[in-house]
C-alpha cells in the first residue's frame, strides 16, 4: 500500500494538489508521511489547506486533522 495526505479546504471538500502548487508524495509506510506532512504544513497553510486525512491506500487511518493552532 501507499500512505498519502488527502488535502481539505476549510469547508472540508477535497483540494486537488496540482491547483495550489504541491505535490503530495506516496510514501511506503505511515512514519515518511508523517514526517513529510511535519516539514510542509505551514506551506500548506498558507496555500489554503485547513485540514488534511492520512490513508493506507483506499483506507482512512486518521483525519481530518487541523493545520492551524488552537
Amino acid at each position: 500500500m501507499s500512505w498519502y495526505w488527502r488535502l481539505e479546504d476549510p469547508a472540508g471538500a477535497e483540494l486537488d494538489p496540482a491547483s495550489i502548487g504541491v505535490e503530495v508524495p506516496e510514501n511506503d509506510n505511515q512514519g515518511d508521511a508523517e514526517s513529510w506532512l511535519g516539514e510542509n504544513w505551514r506551506d500548506l497553510l498558507e496555500r489554503g489547506v485547513a485540514t488534511v486525512s492520512l490513508f493506507d491506500g483506499d483506507a482512512k487511518v486518521y483525519g481530518p486533522m487541523g493545520l492551524a493552532a488552537t
